[in-house]
């Protein structure tokens, strides 16, 4: 029976226009009313999920920044694997110099380039110039929905971190240039003390290399007493693989990249299409006809 179950956010939970859709919100509170426990499982910061959520009513185990911390329904940190400082400061020395769009995350903020728009406004320019039939409306999109985040914090240049006591947990590079993303990636995936993953088409992110949605998942379902076997989990990108692939029951969005599809038990119906619940419900009946099975002997 499952106990506990993991959600992404971007692609799963959130519609295409960066919302909860009511159905998605009754199926979280039907299965935390049947003392399921529900687990947000995100790239992004905690206190931006506590804003997607502000109003709803509902509070949850929050595995941010692709695992790297954890935090307790009230809102206290659980547990946290930080990139070690200096490491923080040579990958922002590079991606400056290359002219990426950056985001830091840390414990209270998301630091940023003050010139972070300009830069990705360049970048558009110059796809238009290079391929004129490209859909800008997508980039435009891309771009807004990284702006909506909650929390930001404008630096002037990464030297501005260098004095800060915190600590950093996930670094996001983001591009429209894919050859600049493939040269961020080559550069990064070799290190051993780094884990590399890709949440959407125009990024890759960098955490410590024991920081996973699998980890966290692992390390939150051990404190609750709750077995693997007992959990499910449901996304769409490649930052959602390694909790999808130790879950007891796992599912890929309708709207998911393949190969998320084929490392899963079942795929449910897209984010656009309340998968999420359908995914949920489908659970309850599973649970439900395993109880009813039981119950005959």
């Amino acid at each position: 029976m499952i106990r506990l179950i993991a959600i992404d956010l971007d692609g799963t939970l959130l519609n295409k226009e960066n919302r909860i859709s009511q159905n998605n919100l009754q199926a979280i509170k039907d299965a935390q009313s049947s003392g399921v426990e529900v687990v947000v499982a995100t790239g992004r910061a905690h206190f931006d999920v506590k804003e997607i959520f502000k109003g709803t009513g509902i509070n949850t185990w929050i595995i941010g920044a692709n695992g790297a911390t954890i935090h307790k329904p009230d809102g206290n940190l659980f547990h946290s694997v930080p990139i070690h400082k200096e490491v923080v400061m040579e990958i922002l020395r590079w991606l400056e110099q290359e002219d990426f769009y950056y985001e830091v995350f840390s414990k209270y903020s998301i630091f940023t380039p003050h010139n972070g728009r300009e830069l990705l406004a360049i970048e558009m320019d110059r796809v238009k110039s290079a391929n004129p039939d490209t859909n800008m409306q997508e980039l435009h999109e891309a771009a807004r929905k990284q702006f909506s985040q909650t929390g930001f914090s404008y630096i002037q240049s990464f030297t501005d971190l260098l004095q800060m006591d915190t600590e950093f947990y996930n670094i996001l590079a983001f591009s429209f240039d894919a050859e600049k993303l493939k040269k961020g990636w080559t550069k990064f995936a070799p290190r051993k003390e780094l884990s590399i993953v890709k949440s959407a088409k125009h990024n890759f992110e960098l955490e410590n290399v024991n920081a996973s949605k699998g980890f966290a998942l692992k390390r939150l379902a051990n404190k609750l007493n709750i077995p693997l076997a007992d959990t499910a989990a449901v996304g769409d990108s490649f930052n959602d693989l390694s909790m999808l692939k130790i879950a007891g029951s796992s599912a890929a969005m309708g709207n998911a990249h393949p190969e998320i599809k084929n490392a899963c038990h079942e795929i449910t119906l897209s984010n656009d299409e309340d998968g999420v619940a359908h995914f949920i419900h489908s659970l309850s009946l599973v649970s439900k006809k395993l109880s009813s099975s039981k119950a005959k002997f």
